[in-house]
Order: C-alpha cells, then structure tokens, then sequence
C-alpha cells in the first residue's frame, strides 16, 4: 500500500484534467498540458507537438520521454562534411545520458571510483561553467563488472533544477544556473532499503508538482521544491533481486492519467497524485532483468524483456476504481537494455541477439528483422528517421519504415558509447566513457 511520512504529506486527488495541465515542466522545459497527455496516449505525433521551447533535451529520453527529437527532418548523410565535431571534453566515466538546454550542456561522471561528479559545460565552447560533486560509489557483483561501476540513471533538468540519480541510491537536486546542492534524498538511510546492488539506474521524471523516482526499494514521489516525501508505493525490496533497471512514465490509458511504472518482476499503472496501484501483471526475465521503459500504443503498454519475450497489454477500466489487464499478444523476440522507438502501428527496438526488428503492434509479428548490430542501441527519432548510436560509436541514420530495414548512413565515432543521445536543435551530444563530444549538422 502507498505509504507516507504522515496523511496530511498526499497530495489530494484531483481531476484528470487537472492533473494533465500540472504536466508541463517548471520553467516550461517541454511539452504542455494535454499535449503531454496526447503525446503519451499515441495521439499526437512529434511533428504536431508545439513546443515553447524546441531547442532542448532536458531528460531520458527526451522532452516527451518518448525518444522523439522536437526537430522534424536530418540531412542524408553522417559524414564530416554534413555532421562536423564542434568539441570533445575529456572526462571520467559514466553512463548518464548527457542533457541539452538553452547555452548549457550537463553531465556526470564516477572520478576515482569514489566521488560522483556533475557539470555545467558551455554548450559553444564546451567550456567548464561549474562543478559539483559528493561521495559515492559501489562495486557491482563481479559477474556484472564489464558494465563497469559508475554513475548510471540520467538526471532530468525542470526550470532552474536539476535532479541528479546518484549511485548509492541518492537523489540530488541542484541549482541548475549556480550548481548550489539545494536538497539531497539517500533512500538507504531515510526508508532502512537495501543498497541497490546495481545501483541507481532509474531515470527521474519531473512534473510541475511532483519527481517519481523508482529507489528505496519502491516507487517514490517527493516535492521537487524540498524533497519531502509525498508517497512511497510498489514495494520491491531494492538489493539484488529488486532495484529497478526502468524508468517510470506518464500516460492517459482508458481516461486516466497513470504513472506507467516497471519493477524486476511486473509492470503497474499507479495513481501519481497517491500512489494506489490501479492494476499490475508479471512480466517474466531471467535474473530480473526487465530493462526498457514501458512505451503507450493504441491504449496499450508494450514491453521486452531478457529471456522473457515481448508484450503488448491492454488495461482497462472496468467499472469505476476497478482495473483489469491482460495480453493482448507475445512474441519470442526479446529486448535487453534499449527501449523501443514507437511510430504509427510499428516499434522498433534492438534486441538481445543483436539484431534490429521492426515490430507490428497490431499483431505481434515482425515486419523485418535485421542480422546482428552491437550490444546496445540509443535510440532517437526524427521525423520519419532514426538515429542510433551502439556501444562501438556506431552511429547510424535509418529510415522509419515497416517495408524494409534501410540504413541511409553510418560513421564510427567513439568506442564505448553507452549513454543515450542527446538531440537538440542542429546538435547531437554523445557521451562516451572517457568524455563528451558535441556534434553539428550543417
């Protein structure tokens, strides 16, 4: 059951459109009001978005969390003299996507396997504006050390705050103009939660009222101004076998806004102003291993697994307060780390094996499958386009398209490229392990 420091710290229920206009981002960093919604329900495309701000990248995933750039077209070619190297940054590790904003560009970094650091570079320059650091750092199990034990979830920039995933299970909200620490949450020591073995790989996502956090072996929402707790739902026991790998998002299914929510084990749809679980089903992964962000279809939440497949669930209202879900369809393809692009009826996604697939969400089937690419995809897209980068600095511009697998250009950049692209305007930061380097379409 959600729970709280004290009754009086939940927020009250509102109506659903009251709810969707707290959407919009502090400072009017994306999407507003019912547009959000529309956007995260799959009835409105990136192109119809009217953004107050177009020129950022200020989350996982992007303005919409939905992996969709706010520019609408790319030139046809990758190499130098279409996409030209601004700068290069050398720094210390980390799997943080890096996030785009106005004349500043913000990253993090493991230094010494004993501070976690973030920066405010100038995005012309790549000049260093101001640094912030504090203590922490883990050793993951050594069956898992390839993946390195660095600063993992990627912060999200909300007006003038930026809300930075530290490892140790430690939320950080900083000023985002001065880096001034305005508050910190360590979920270990406040709620007695297991040390995430893995760390905190979870991404925040910011309303206007509200940060959801999947840490403290929980689903947590706190106030963005102070950090207080507001609730505390969808138990896991954090640790090795809880501790989620995927990141919440926000959606309207069958007329209610829900907080889209996958653990280890189940994906849920939560109330975000409490915290009630409105409905929820297992999703089976070897070693728990259930990654991706949950992506919105046709009022319908598609997933992949590692070792447990892909589905697609429909829940449903069936009488008020009542919620039932079940499986729409499954197929044997299974996803690993990236979380799939969603376009028209189709989602594209990287798999464990490697390959590429286009997925038809109608029916399950796949449109095309292609032969092995890489470990790990990002995954950005632009108008009818994709843009991917694998973990070799493979970056690939393909055509979004059920017909065929078409891939219009390719570069090699630099080798581990783990971190997500970031997307803004006519830039592209990519954040490999040993720095930062910003690109520019000409």
């Amino acid at each position: 059951m959600p729970t709280a420091d004290s009754p009086d710290q939940r927020m009250p229920l509102t109506s659903r459109r009251e709810f969707i206009s707290q959407l919009s981002w502090l400072g009017g960093c994306a999407v507003l009001g019912s547009a959000a919604a529309g956007f995260a329900a799959g009835q409105i495309s990136a192109a119809e978005v009217d953004l107050s701000t177009s020129d950022h990248w200020n989350q996982w995933r992007g303005p919409q969390r939905t992996g969709f750039a706010t520019r609408s077209s790319t030139p046809d070619s990758l190499d130098e003299s279409h996409l030209q190297t601004l700068w290069n940054v050398p720094l210390e590790p980390s799997y943080s996507g890096p996030l785009i904003s106005g004349n500043a560009i913000y990253t993090t970094a493991t230094v010494g396997k004993k501070t976690e650091h973030v920066y405010r570079l100038d995005r012309t320059t790549g000049k260093k504006i101001w640094e912030q650091s504090w203590e922490g750092a883990i050793s993951v199990p050594f069956f898992a050390k390839a993946n390195g034990d660095w600063i993992r979830g990627t912060p999200a920039l909300a007006g003038s705050r930026l809300y930075v995933p530290g490892i140790r299970d430690l939320l950080v909200c900083l000023n985002a103009e001065t880096g001034e620490i305005l508050w910190k949450l360590d979920f270990v020591s406040k709620f007695n939660s297991a040390l995430p073995t893995f760390g905190f790989v979870a991404s925040p996502l910011v309303t206007e009222k509200m940060v959801f956090v999947q840490a403290g072996g929980a689903v947590c929402a706190l106030d963005p101004e102070k950090g207080d707790l507001l609730w505390r739902s969808f138990e896991d026991g954090g640790g090795m076998n809880g501790s989620a790998f995927s990141s919440p998002f926000l959606a309207e299914i069958d007329g209610q806004t829900q907080l889209l929510i996958q653990s280890r084990e189940k994906l849920a749809g939560l109330v975000p102003q409490t915290g009630e679980v409105l409905w929820q089903i297992p999703i089976p992964a070897f070693r728990g291993m259930n990654i991706t962000t949950p992506v919105v279809w046709n009022g319908c939440v598609f997933t992949s697994s590692y070792g447990g497949g892909s589905f697609l669930m429909k829940p449903e209202q069936t009488s008020p307060g009542q919620w039932t879900v079940n499986e729409v369809w499954k197929n044997k393809v299974q996803g690993y780390m990236s979380t799939p692009i969603v376009s028209g009826d189709h989602a594209y996604l990287h798999l464990r094996n490697q390959r590429f697939a286009c997925i038809d969400l109608k029916t399950g089937k796949e449109a095309w499958i292609t032969q092995p690419f890489g470990k790990y995809w990002s995954l950005v897209a632009i108008g009818n386009r994709l843009l991917t980068l694998d973990e070799t600095g493979e970056l690939r511009l393909i055509l979004m398209t059920p017909e065929k697998f078409e891939q219009i250009s390719s570069r090699s950049l630099k080798d581990n490229s783990w971190a997500h692209l970031a997307v803004a305007g006519q830039e592209i930061a990519i954040r490999d392990l040993n720095g930062l380097t910003l690109y520019k379409w000409t």
